[in-house]
């Protein structure tokens, strides 16, 4: 099989990792396995992916977007300059650029790709995630959760039955997972978590301690500037990180404000003590979910045999104190925080394909799913009971089924309206999508209507609502914003993702921030005396394709214009990288859809 890789798609850096001689690899650019997850423009338009992007934005925010893995899932925009892009665009561009890392490292192209989201995302969230691996030109063989992939690179043959709890602190999200490791198979028996905490929310409390000291003693309020707040928010990330190994630093910000033509410095020492009292709110939290996980699993601390560090955030020693004192038991950081994730979804890549690398894996849904049905509530007759299906800490994949009646005479159809959470009360869960079920039998009140719910590995859900008495069945993908977005949207997002990837007035500018050219002006970096023969006549040969290609994309349909549009885009990058093998696999792809348009 093609190689799968691992991406970890984080709220504040990125990771992407493959299986080498049996054992998961991070791979590096420039000596550097972490690519920030920020994206930018540069004045001339050029696109920013990674240290560049977070470089510029301390000087222009207005042209850059960070953490935002916060609003995937969210029928929203962001701006990007002078242009609007989804989250799933957005987040596309920092994939392809994991995509296009992996190529260089590999010196082949890849397809495919293992990619993994808190435990606690929703099926909204997921879906955005899986739109905007297929925006980047990888096809998502699997999603999995982060604290189950962290399992994965750690023993999964111990000589005897191992529970883990798995604490992922990361920048953007929290989770906690406990899994049982036994014979070779991980089984998640229990997740809980909060998919809007984590370190961000960390450097927030640090910027608004900050600004608070500098406002009583200047009286500016630094976060109404959006160039002051983002140098501040650069330099209170750096400060969270020095006070994890010393207990003072100082945060010096020089011109950072001006009053009465006078400029001002910022100048403030900070201790580990006043940062803790900050953040240790946000740590009682964690500490909630991590009961309500140990209670779901129906385990005592006693019973947890070791405890995994993941995630960047999980470097404050508050961390490491609490969780000792919590469960009586040293905490585990033996594989990098930062890394364990994508380490894990290389693993996870590596068994689909085929090889050897680790354990069977068995993961649960992290929410209950069910539907809105008409029932007692508190007292009371409503038609906002929520009725569950597939309960929470359910292994995957998952099929359930219920039998629900009619409420009236001669009823003719019925909605179904599917959430997922925990309250008896619909209105408190998460409406994950609708469908109804017309054309009934005039059948008395009771006619039986089945509903099946089908929950994939991925955590991707498929619902089936059929009558008994007729075999009538209406079956559906959920209908959420993001499944609208891939079926309305996808050929435009491609279209504007294309424009800023690869034309020759906008190269693309990835990491450290050195452009790599485009198929446009391919040969005119570099002189014919530093190609071979036949790596030129590629390159000449696939310029002259893609000219082709982009003449014959506007009359085809949107699904075959979608494929030819990412097949260019790889095959740019194929140039970029001077891999005339990859090239030539390429153009033969493109070639033959080209041919197929043409007899159309």
């Amino acid at each position: 099989m093609d190689m799968i890789i691992g991406i970890d798609l984080g709220t504040t850096n990125s990771e992407v990792a493959v299986i080498r001689d049996g054992r998961p690899v991070v791979l590096e650019e420039d000596g550097d396995p972490i690519l920030p997850s920020v994206v930018g423009l540069d004045p001339q338009g050029r696109l920013l992916v990674g240290k560049a992007a977070r470089n510029q934005s301390m000087l222009a925010p207005e042209r850059t977007v960070r953490s935002i893995k916060r609003k995937m899932g969210e029928e929203v925009t962001v701006t990007l300059g002078d242009k609007m892009f989804t989250p799933q665009e957005i987040s596309a561009i920092i994939l392809r650029t994991l995509k296009q890392r992996a190529e260089t490292a590999l010196g082949h192209p890849v397809k495919k790709a293992v990619i993994t989201v808190p435990a606690f995302f929703t099926e909204g969230q997921r879906e955005a995630t899986r739109a905007a691996g297929e925006l980047a030109g990888l096809e998502v063989v699997r999603i999995i959760n982060e604290p189950t992939a962290a399992v994965l690179t750690y023993d999964p043959h111990p000589a005897e039955m191992e529970r883990l709890l798995v604490y992922d602190l990361g920048g953007g999200t929290f989770d906690v997972s406990i899994a049982q490791v036994e014979q070779g198979v991980v089984e998640i028996l229990a997740s809980h978590g909060d998919t809007h905490l984590g370190g961000d929310d960390f450097d927030q409390r640090l910027l608004d301690f900050v600004c608070d000291r500098f406002q009583t003693k200047h009286g500016i309020d630094l976060r109404e500037s959006a160039v002051a707040r983002s140098r501040l928010l650069r330099a209170v990330e750096d400060a969270k990180k020095a006070l994890s190994f010393e207990a003072v630093t100082t945060i010096a910000e020089e011109f950072i404000a001006e009053k009465n033509g006078v400029p001002l410095n910022m100048n403030l020492e900070v201790n580990r003590y006043e940062y803790e009292e900050l953040i240790e709110p946000l740590l009682a939290k964690t500490l909630l979910c991590l009961d309500k996980a140990m209670s779901d699993a129906k385990l005592q601390a006693d019973e947890i045999h070791k405890v995994l560090l993941v995630g960047g955030a999980t470097r404050t020693p508050m961390v490491h104190q609490l969780l000792s004192e919590r469960l009586g038991r040293p905490v585990h950081a033996e594989i990098e925080p930062d890394l364990a994730v994508a380490m894990g979804a290389a693993v996870q890549g590596g068994l689909i394909a085929g090889v050897d690398v680790g354990p069977v894996l068995v993961d649960i849904t992290p929410h209950t799913l069910g539907i809105e049905a008409l029932g007692e509530l508190d007292g009371y007759m409503s038609r906002h009971c929520f009725s569950a299906i597939i309960e929470r800490n359910t292994p995957l994949p998952a099929s359930r089924t219920e039998i629900y009646t009619t409420a009236v005479d001669g009823q003719e159809g019925a909605l179904i309206r599917v959430f997922q959470g925990e309250d008896e009360d619909t209105r408190y869960n998460t409406l994950v999508g609708e469908f109804t079920i017309e054309g009934l039998a005039d059948l008395p009140a009771g006619n039986q209507i089945l509903v099946r719910l089908d929950l994939d590995l991925s955590g991707i859900l498929k619902v089936t609502a059929s009558e008994r008495a007729t075999g009538l069945a209406r079956h559906v993908t959920i209908d959420n914003a993001t499944e609208r977005f891939r079926q309305r949207q996808r050929t435009d997002a491609i279209d504007r993702l294309e424009e800023v990837f690869g034309t020759a007035e906008n190269p693309i500018e990835i990491g450290n921030g050195e452009s790599s050219s485009t198929p446009a002006d391919a040969l005119d970096d570099q002189s014919a005396e530093r190609l071979s023969p036949t790596l030129r006549q590629a390159i000449e040969s696939a310029t002259t394709l893609i000219l082709k290609a982009e003449k014959i994309v506007a009359g085809a349909n949107p699904e075959d214009a979608a494929d030819l549009l990412a097949m260019l885009v790889d095959l740019r990058t194929a140039i970029d990288n001077r891999s005339e093998k990859a090239i030539r696999t390429i153009s033969d792809e493109v070639t033959d859809l080209v041919f197929y348009l043409e007899d159309q």
